[in-house]
């Protein structure tokens, strides 16, 4: 077995005495089984490694939804760890390993409800055409004080000159060197994870930061987005302090998004760049078509929480709408301004809590039914977007119909996949439905 030699070649390597075998579930959450070495190497040759299916349709909150939605015996499935994804955890005083793994039943089928697979599927409609997409994430993330009630509301952290910060700090170098300890752990351990990540810049927030990932496979990145998040917390935890990569954690400050750009290749010639005097192709045209047409149904994707469409409001930095424009960033589609060979479009909808695999696999699927369909973009627009209508969805309700009733986008997701997201979004939006907020209590108590 190659994968057996690679990871035993590894293990002994980097002197391994624990391996986390891992998953990212629906919600993007890191779940499954941490070994002694000897005993990972022994799964993987025996092929023994196993969670219940019952994981990938687990809640935020740990609940399961309505019945019937995955065989109600809870069957085992098998993990498959993935050679190519074996890094070290370098939080970890003992020397670790974490590994993340494909899904698969025991008649060697793919669980088609697995995130990666959901990315994998997308990809292979492209690759039957012998193109391959590129992307580039881009996290924007708080840092903030320990929160140890919930009913508090979050506050900036203490910097190195020991106090808080108190106003918006855009682009601020000092402002970021604030927090030097944590990030110089965030750059030391993405490096030993081989996460390639690239410029570091403080957002328009309190404490808000924004990293940028180099571009690259939609799938490889994919991965390095969800060990990234995990990263952050981790060396935000070492530091006393908080990273979260809600989409909107703080009422006075804006939300943080999970930009994407996306580009498409075949062999080295980007197929958005256009000929002659046209400055895009057809294709990129279509591909922005169906992405117009076809990002409010998959708003559940980019945004899978009740606190997400918090984030996008009119003047809030988020966009509202799915207009494009060239170097526009009220718009929900900005082109940025590039030579031919790095023409691009960045998806700006998607909110810091997306899950990436889902995130990225959306933006594929929207602009690929775009190319199919061959969907005519509206003109872009000039000036602000935010005098227009906003089209995407406000609520999480909204955004499930409109993703129910949406088959072409149903299909090239998987109809398996998109009922277990639809019933595991409407067991959470039920759960929040049951809370009363501090609002209510404020503002109703003694006035209705």
């Amino acid at each position: 077995m190659e994968a057996l030699h690679t990871f035993e070649q590894w293990l002994e390597e980097h002197r391994i005495t624990e391996v986390e075998c891992i998953i990212a579930d629906i919600n993007g959450v890191a779940r499954g089984k941490i070994l002694p070495g000897y005993k990972f190497l022994s799964s993987v040759r025996d092929d023994t490694l196993r969670l219940p299916e019952s994981i990938f349709v687990q809640t935020i909150t740990g609940e399961d939804p309505e019945e019937g939605i995955i065989d109600p015996t809870d069957r085992d499935v098998r993990l498959r760890p993935d050679p190519a994804s074996i890094r070290l955890v370098p939080w970890y005083e003992e020397p670790t390993a974490q590994v993340i793994a494909d899904s698969l039943h025991h008649d060697g089928g793919a669980v088609t409800i697995s995130v990666r697979h959901v990315l994998r599927r997308v990809l292979g409609l492209y690759a039957e055409r012998g193109w391959r997409p590129v992307v580039a994430p881009e996290l924007e993330f708080f840092l903030t004080k320990v929160n140890t009630d919930p009913d508090y509301p979050l506050e900036p952290p203490i910097g190195r000159s020991r106090r808080p910060e108190t106003a918006r700090q855009s682009f601020g170098i000092d402002a970021v060197n604030e927090f030097d300890p944590v990030f110089e752990d965030v750059y030391d351990w993405c490096e030993a994870q081989n996460i390639d990540i690239d410029t570091l810049n403080h957002e328009a927030g309190a404490a808000q930061m924004e990293i940028n990932f180099n571009h690259g496979d939609p799938l490889e990145l994919a991965d390095q987005a969800f060990l990234f998040k995990r990263t952050v917390r981790q060396a935000a935890l070492k530091h006393g302090i908080y990273a979260t990569f809600m989409a909107k954690p703080i009422a006075s400050e804006p939300g943080s998004a999970m930009h994407i750009h996306v580009s498409l290749y075949e062999g080295e010639r980007n197929l958005f760049a256009g000929e002659g005097e046209e400055p895009f192709s057809p294709t990129f045209l279509h591909f922005i078509g169906g992405l117009q047409k076809y990002l409010p149904p998959a708003m559940l994707l980019f945004a899978p929480n009740v606190n997400s469409y918090r984030r996008l409001r009119r003047y809030s930095t988020a966009p509202i709408n799915v207009h494009w424009g060239i170097e526009n960033r009220t718009v929900g589609l900005r082109v940025p301004d590039a030579k031919p060979f790095s023409r691009r479009v960045e998806n700006r909808v998607a909110g810091a809590d997306a899950n990436p695999y889902l995130a990225i696999a959306a933006t594929l699927a929207c602009g690929w039914l775009g190319i199919e369909q061959e969907i005519e973009p509206s003109d872009p627009i000039r000036g602000s977007a935010y005098r227009l209508a906003q089209t995407l969805p406000q609520q999480m309700p909204e955004a499930m119909r409109k993703l129910s009733g949406c088959p072409p986008l149903k299909e090239v997701l998987g109809e398996d996949f998109v009922a277990v997201l639809l019933a595991v979004k409407q067991t959470e939006h039920d759960a929040y439905q049951r809370v009363i907020s501090s609002w209510e209590r404020e503002h109703l108590l003694l006035n209705v």
